[in-house]
């Protein structure tokens, strides 16, 4: 049986970092992201990345570290609401954006995880979405064609992992995590509980260890929120 433990994230990562690379981030907004691997990257000094991530965290946190250092050049996302410095880089022209709908984003990831090269989809015809890419038409209908998505390195975050890299997620986390797990040249996970090899129910496993390269426990978790909104206690 493979043994892919690293004993931190900085070790996971060791000679899977260069300039220019395409890196796949899972998570949904600061749910499931890999906060800890995210960090390494920071830390490494790598940059010129192309980054395919639902979102780009927050000014500071998650991926929004990357952008604070410099370190990423083109976004493939889906929503970039949340972060300032986002905006900024991209409106200044500092920062190459392409948009999806987020339902296209995650369907080119799953594609490219399973080798399927492109697809078509009504999602965005007669629209920006569709300006530049083959239209075609399919019983009446016009589709556009969206291609699938690859990385040269993927990394993820999951609930529970053991050694051969069998991975479960937790409720939200599952957007976005499991299939960019199959589309990366390399995978790289992180878990919040590191259990033995075979206590984890076959019939719940969401990632085969067949996707996992390394993986990694993290130590300490920060529950973010995005936007936090209240409203007025009712007079009693």
């Amino acid at each position: 049986m493979a043994n892919k433990v690293s004993r931190d994230a900085v070790e996971a990562l060791q000679g899977r970092l260069f300039d220019g690379m395409t890196i796949m981030a899972g998570g949904f907004g600061l749910c499931g992201i890999p906060e800890t691997l995210i960090a390494a990257i920071r830390a490494s000094g790598v940059k010129d990345l192309t980054v395919v991530s639902n979102n780009c965290g927050v000014d500071d946190f998650g991926l929004g570290i990357l952008l604070a250092g410099g370190q990423i050049r083109k976004m493939i996302s889906s929503y970039v609401g949340e972060n300032k410095l986002f905006a900024e880089l991209y409106l200044s022209g500092k920062l190459e954006l392409e948009f999806n709908p987020q339902g296209t984003l995650a369907e080119r990831i799953r594609a490219g995880g399973a080798g399927i090269p492109a697809f078509f989809t009504k999602t965005g015809v007669g629209t920006l979405v569709a300006e530049g890419k083959e239209v075609r038409e399919f019983d009446g209908e016009l589709y556009v064609m969206e291609r699938g998505l690859t990385a040269d390195l993927s990394i993820v975050k999951a609930w529970k992992g053991d050694a051969e890299g069998n991975l479960i997620y937790r409720m939200t986390a599952r957007n976005f995590n499991p299939m960019m797990a199959t589309a990366g040249k390399i995978s790289v996970a992180e878990v919040e509980h590191l259990v033995e090899t075979g206590s984890l129910d076959p019939d719940q496993i969401h990632t085969p260890g067949i996707y996992i390269q390394n993986l990694c426990e993290g130590a300490v978790y920060e529950k973010r929120i995005e936007q936090l909104t209240t409203r007025p206690r009712e007079a009693a």
